[in-house]
Formats: C-alpha cells, sequence, structure tokens
C-alpha cells in the first residue's frame, strides 16, 4: 500500500490487457456507453453517501448531491465529478484494481429490509467502469472518502495495459 504522498505501481488482479480488450470491445457494442457506465458509477457513489448519512449525518456537505459532465475539446478530454461517497486509497486498490469486483454490489449486500428495498444501485457488475477504455488512452480518478480528511485523497491512473499508478 503506497504511503501518503507517495506513488506506487501495482498490478492489476486478473489478466487485464486480455480482459480489459474483451470489456472495450466484445461487450459493449456502442462506444457511447462508457459514458452512461461513469454517470451510473457517479449516482451510486451519490446514493451510497445518502444511505451512510442517514446513520452519520456529518457525512454530507452542505452542498446538495450531484453530478456534473464537462469536456476540453482541446486536451480531448471528459471529466465526469460527483460529490458522492468517494474512494479511500484501500477502495481504489481494491475496487478499480480488481475487475468484476463491485463496491456497489458489496455495499447493497450490507443493506437490509427497507433500506434494501429503497436502494436502486446499477453498477453491480464491476466491469462498467472498464469500458472508459473505448475512448480513452488514460483514465484518472480523483477521490476522497467522505469520512476522510482532505489529505487522503488518492489518484488512480491507468492506461489499461495491465496495471495502474495510485
Amino acid at each position: 500500500m503506497a504511503e501518503q504522498g507517495k506513488t506506487e505501481t501495482l498490478a492489476f488482479q486478473a489478466e487485464v490487457t486480455k480482459l480489459l480488450h474483451i470489456v472495450a470491445n466484445s461487450l459493449y457494442s456502442r462506444k457511447e456507453v462508457f459514458l452512461r457506465e461513469l454517470i451510473s458509477n457517479a449516482s451510486d457513489a451519490c446514493d451510497k453517501l445518502r444511505f451512510q448519512s442517514v446513520s452519520k449525518p456529518e457525512l454530507i456537505g452542505a452542498d446538495e448531491l450531484g453530478i456534473s459532465i464537462r469536456h476540453d475539446s482541446d486536451a480531448r478530454t471528459i471529466t465526469i465529478s460527483d460529490n458522492g461517497i468517494g474512494l479511500s486509497l484501500e477502495d481504489a486498490v481494491s475496487h478499480l484494481g480488481t475487475i468484476a469486483k463491485s463496491g456497489t454490489r458489496e455495499f447493497a449486500s450490507q443493506l437490509s429490509g427497507d433500506q434494501s428495498k429503497d436502494a436502486q444501485l446499477i453498477g453491480q457488475f464491476g466491469v462498467g467502469f472498464y469500458s472508459a477504455f473505448i475512448v480513452a488512452e488514460q483514465v484518472t480518478v480523483e477521490s476522497r472518502r467522505a469520512d476522510l480528511a482532505p489529505d487522503q485523497a488518492v489518484r488512480w491512473r491507468s492506461s489499461g495495459e495491465g496495471e495502474f499508478e495510485v
């Protein structure tokens, strides 16, 4: 695990180059699906924070939960931002570094009774995030879990070729 302020390169926990090729070129028939998948992930992050704030109201700030999408034609980038639950360093390594591991499915399995009925979380297969590699040469995730200090933010980056940096 990387120490705070340090960058570490780790291997994915699968035959990633082949798997990402399958996800990017076979699982999805249309390039634009990546946008739907990433927006769904952002929506799930907001829902997770909403659910957790029931027992920990201090997790939600004054801002309304939401998602923004920006593009920069010159830089050829799309940025999808949300103010949902966020990721810790351990979450980023575990959830983004292990294909087909769904943090949403894991979260949903911990809900009970009415919470479970009320949750309509989308990303439960753990592969939608990787659809970004359909159109991206590199994917960067910058995040901080809602219950962590600002200096606990994490940056995850990969070109989808078998390893990632955190």
